[in-house]
């Protein structure tokens, strides 16, 4: 089963990512993909060589991500990392414009003596500490390149991200002969794309010819500037990526079943380091959220889903600015709104394709209550299916575990407290606390069944008659005899007290076993 074809690829996973790299950038999303539908015709244009141009598209999709690796040290700063990166693109950072822009955002936000301090530090040491933060964005991107198993020249041309043209990138004095094709093309479509966005045909070509021999290759500004209408048009049809996608095969194999969690796994690390104090975060919630599942006794399929949510549960948070995710005094309603939506972002991050929607379905749900008090839709009972009730409390409980800026971690004991109490308060499932507290181990032995003592596969057979499935049906679609499928359906009836299947029904709804998210 391990090995078993998925049905996703891994152009379409950092595809789906790479919306919420957007986010960070402060860009909307699809920012990125329409970047290298723009590059990709650049290329084509150039003769670009056709692995190459298959490299160009993991270039694109990758090449941002370390911005969440030093998003703690920008906002340090700078302020507002999101606002920081929005506004450099409408700036040549190389030279006295770009010494400019780093000065004039020094410390924004803050109070104006610590901006001079910070602006006159800046000027001191020649920006030392923000060419630091460049080589940690490139090392942490090609890592990750490295990671998903992508070929060297991806990751050699990751680690050149911050050279330019003339020499005045990172590292110094690397320039057009250093320079890696792939990051020529992608500079030119990153910038003309936010340019286009604002100010159509026209603005897009005054930054092109502008930054030429600069920032940018002149033979890719050339090519950019002769074919610009034809490019930029193009970018109507963005709505369908992913047949694009499927349509190139070096883009479409597919990844196996350790592949994806490995992917997954290394996403999640990533999204992790938005904050220095969420380390390890994403990937603990996975793994406790997982394990309950098995508590629990709901299906395998389901707890893969639950591990797998947990896993990206939190990825919608690179919308959110580092300056309100460490802040440690009480958040404002604007800064509440922000991460509230974090997990609109999420489900909307991973709505395609549709392996991903449902692990993006069930992730958007850790931050739901059960009485209806949690966001992003504040739905509660019987709308809120077993998974999200497990997730919720897994990463509450992993939650309280970890330094936040406004608290130190929680010891065990508080935190299993405090956990239980959600419970009594009907904010968190209380049986879904007790397979979170059992899973971590200080929980006591607890029940491997789901409600009322249901096994998994009798959670199986109520969902199928609670959706009208007759016995044969049942049967049927378990590859089990009609019998047996009988037999399943007197103990629901006997174990749950329902005495028809509208009954069985309305207990599967309240204890969340009727998942909505299910097709």
């Amino acid at each position: 089963m391990q090995a078993r074809d998925r049905g996703v690829t891994l152009a379409e996973l950092l595809a789906a990512f790479s919306l919420a790299t957007d986010l960070g950038l402060g860009q909307p999303m699809e920012h990125l993909l329409r970047a290298w539908r723009i590059a990709r015709g650049l290329a084509d244009r150039l003769g670009v060589a056709e692995g190459q141009r298959d490299a160009l598209f993991y270039v694109a999709m990758l090449s941002w991500v370390g911005c969440v690796a030093d998003a703690p040290e920008v906002a340090a700063s700078f302020g507002d990392d999101i606002a920081f990166r929005a506004d450099s693109y409408g700036v040549d950072l190389g030279g006295l414009s770009g010494f400019g822009f780093f000065v004039g955002h020094a410390a924004a936000g803050r109070p104006v003596p610590r901006r001079v301090r910070a602006a006159a530090t800046l000027v001191l040491t020649g920006g030392r500490q923000v060419v630091r933060g460049i080589q940690s964005h490139c090392l942490t991107t090609a890592t990750l390149a490295e990671r998903l198993g992508l070929e060297a020249e991806v990751g050699a041309a990751l680690r050149q991200f911050f050279t330019r043209w003339d020499g005045r990138g990172v590292p110094a004095g690397s320039g057009a002969a250093d320079g890696s094709v792939l990051v020529h093309l992608f500079h030119v479509a990153d910038v003309v794309e936010v340019h286009h966005r604002h100010g159509g045909l026209d603005a897009a070509l005054a930054v092109a010819r502008a930054r030429r021999g600069r920032q940018f290759a002149p033979s890719v500004v050339d090519a950019f500037c002769a074919h610009a209408r034809t490019l930029l048009d193009e970018l109507e049809d963005i709505g369908d990526l992913h047949r694009t996608l499927a349509a190139e095969p070096a883009l479409a194999r597919r990844l196996s079943e350790q592949e994806l969690d490995a992917a997954l796994e290394g996403l999640a690390d990533f999204t992790d380091l938005r904050s220095g104090r969420r380390a390890g975060h994403s990937r603990g919630v996975g793994e406790l959220a997982g394990s309950a599942g098995r508590v629990m006794g709901l299906p395998g399929s389901d707890q893969t889903v639950l591990r797998r949510a947990g896993l990206v549960h939190d990825i919608g948070l690179h919308g959110v600015p580092v300056t309100i995710l460490d802040k440690p005094a009480p958040l404002s309603v604007t800064e509440w709104e922000r991460v509230r939506l974090s997990a609109y972002y999420t489900e909307r991050v991973l709505a395609r394709p549709a392996a991903l929607a449902r692990i993006g379905a069930v992730a958007a749900l850790a931050h739901e209550r059960l009485d209806g008090s949690g966001y992003h839709r504040g739905i509660g009972g019987g709308a809120l299916p077993m998974t999200g009730r497990i997730l919720a409390a897994a990463c509450a409980y992993r939650a309280m575990l970890e330094p936040r800026a406004h608290r130190s971690a929680l010891t065990v004991k508080t935190a299993t407290a405090m956990l239980r109490g959600e419970a009594r308060a009907g904010r968190l499932d209380a049986d879904a606390v007790h397979a979170v507290l059992t899973a971590a181990g200080v929980g006591g032995q607890g029940r491997r069944r789901g409600p009322a003592g249901l096994t998994p596969r009798e959670v199986e057979v109520l969902g199928l008659i609670a959706r009208g499935a007759a016995t044969s049906e049942v049967a049927a679609r378990l590859g089990i005899s009609r019998k047996t499928a009988g037999t399943h359906i007197e103990r629901i009836y006997a174990k749950t007290g329902a005495s028809s299947r509208s009954t069985a029904t309305l207990f599967a709804l309240r204890n969340g076993l009727l998942d909505p998210l299910d097709s």
